[in-house]
């Protein structure tokens, strides 16, 4: 079973290299983005998309990193704060044993 699970991530990574691949040989001819005060940038139409892709993949991080740094934060004064409770608390005792 194991091996079975392993052949099929290999297919499907397979499968998704060749989408990826017939996609950036479909899309070869030039295309322009043009920007503010006349500019524009010329180039291959995959690179336009895959600089889209990684810039919005970049924003999505940055935009991300304030609530992972709130939420590691507010962890660390968690385990603190329960670390410091738990050594304060008297050890329980049996009575009739």
């Amino acid at each position: 079973m194991k091996q079975f699970l392993k052949l099929l991530q290999w297919t499907l990574n397979a499968a998704v290299f060749f989408t990826l691949f017939a996609f950036a040989l479909n899309n070869q001819h030039e295309a322009k983005v043009y920007f503010f005060f006349g500019t524009q940038w010329r180039s291959p139409m995959v690179l336009i998309v895959l600089t889209a892709f990684a810039l919005g993949m970049i924003v999505g991080v940055l935009g991300m990193v304030p609530r992972w740094w709130r939420q590691r934060q507010e962890a660390k004064s968690a385990q603190a704060s329960s670390a410091t409770s738990s050594s304060t608390e008297q050890p329980e005792t049996t009575h009739g044993t």
